[in-house]
């Protein structure tokens, strides 16, 4: 069985994620790789929260999981940031306020209870974020990780 390096596997599943969506069966067929293969480093991929959605081009069509993890790695997004983030994935900042408040929604009153905390934690992250120069538009290129 061929061994492949973690820089390897992380080309081929980007090539699943916005804004290409590729196919499974596609990137199997180009790159001689078993379906199964990619099926289980798509599927280790979305266990470590990445937005992997399942071949769909149409956005609106993803999984709610899918759009979760994307509404969760934008939270702290600035509007320019995000607007960035967008443009990289092929979205648009509506879409992502769309998925966030559906998100809020679908909790109900929990989530109003939740939204002041939440909106305490992302302000400490962009604190915290600000005091140490770290953020997407920084050059800092992974995300600080703050215990709340």
């Amino acid at each position: 069985m061929a061994r492949f390096n973690e820089e390897f596997k992380y080309s081929i599943v980007t090539r699943m994620m916005p804004p290409k969506n590729e196919s499974v069966q596609t990137i199997a067929r180009e790159t001689g790789l078993t379906e199964a293969t990619l099926y289980n480093w798509k599927k280790n991929a979305k266990s470590k929260g990445m937005a992997v959605p399942g071949g769909e081009t149409e956005s609106e069509r993803w999984s709610t999981q899918d759009k979760f993890s994307i509404v969760v790695e934008t939270a702290t997004l600035s509007e320019i940031e995000l607007a960035g983030y967008c443009r990289s994935k092929g979205l648009s900042v509506e879409q992502i306020q769309a998925w966030r408040n559906a998100c809020m929604q679908a909790n109900g009153s929990v989530a109003e209870e939740v939204n002041p905390v939440l909106n305490q934690s992302l302000h400490i992250v962009k604190r915290v974020q600000i005091k140490f120069g770290c953020g997407i538009l920084h050059g800092c290129s992974g995300r600080l990780k703050v215990s709340i």
